[in-house]
């Protein structure tokens, strides 16, 4: 599997978002590191365990300024949030019913949908953001 890279291309425009963004970034390439080193269950087990709570941790985040700028499209951003904790959990699920593959299922969910999500959502977001700050 390819690292995450981070680059311009990713930038929204928001400090805070693309913080957290980076973050989300090199969580994913340190399980990915785990995984592709075949490191010990637990420590892939960990790695993606603070993976997961970092993430619901940016999404109560940026959903939160969603509330806070009236922000018209949140209902349907708060939806692609559930809908990728869903599918993250039955992976979850799997992996504790004993899928040694599915770490590496969630992983490629998971950075597939990150990078999609931020080129198209949340920089849609990012753009009324921007237009909230114009006097």
């Amino acid at each position: 599997m390819t690292p995450m890279i981070w680059g311009p291309m990713f930038e929204v425009g928001v400090q805070g978002i693309d913080t957290e963004h980076v973050r989300l970034f090199n969580l994913a390439n340190e399980l990915a590191d785990a995984i592709m080193q075949h490191r010990e269950q637990t420590v892939i087990n960990h790695t993606l365990q603070e993976l997961l709570r970092y993430t619901q941790t940016h999404f109560a985040a940026e959903e939160q300024l969603m509330v806070q700028h009236r922000y018209p499209g949140a209902e349907e951003h708060r939806r692609r949030h559930q809908l990728l904790t869903q599918q993250v959990n039955e992976y979850r699920q799997a992996q504790q019913a004993g899928d040694p593959e599915a770490a590496d299922k969630v992983l490629r969910l998971f950075t597939g949908w990150l990078a999609e999500h931020i080129m198209q959502i949340d920089k849609a977001f990012a753009r009324y953001l921007k237009l909230q700050e114009q006097p």
